[in-house]
């Protein structure tokens, strides 16, 4: 695509630089970046839970910790000038996939889909392999046929 250079090697180095350094760089970047409207933010763990709590309070909404981050990056965004166009925000996991944090902000436990109930009771199944998709292949196939 246009502006987008789809290198996964430079992907694959800027993801090393994060495992070394703990951040990487995207200044050579900046251009680019620019041009195409992209936007960021800061939410920290104090931010995300308030966002978690006053959008439970304002409209009976659940949202998790990542959605948090991005309602709360959104509504910063807005209120500096930056963003002024309507934003919507996806949310990427169920609230009960991070109940610890949930519980820190609403002081309860969020629901849990129907059959959920008493999963960490549940016998773990794990299996250690090598980052080689050929072999995840080969354990689909050969598992796959149990899978319900």
């Amino acid at each position: 695509g246009q502006g987008r250079d789809n290198d996964a090697e430079k992907l694959a180095n800027l993801w090393k630089k994060v495992e070394k350094n703990g951040y990487f760089d995207l200044s050579d970047y900046a251009e680019n970046i620019n041009a195409s409207g992209f936007l960021s933010g800061k939410s920290t763990h104090a931010n995300r839970i308030d966002t978690i709590l006053s959008t439970h309070q304002s409209n009976n909404d659940l949202i998790e910790p990542h959605t948090a981050d991005g309602v709360y990056v959104a509504k910063q965004l807005q209120e500096s000038g930056k963003l002024d166009h309507l934003t919507i925000c996806l949310e990427t996991a169920l609230p009960a996939k991070f109940e610890a944090t949930m519980i820190e902000s609403l002081g309860k436990a969020p629901p849990r889909p129907a059959g959920y109930e008493g999963i960490e009771s549940i016998e773990k199944i794990v299996t250690v392999i090598d980052n080689d998709a050929e072999k995840v292949k080969d354990i689909v196939k050969e598992k796959g046929r149990f899978i319900k």
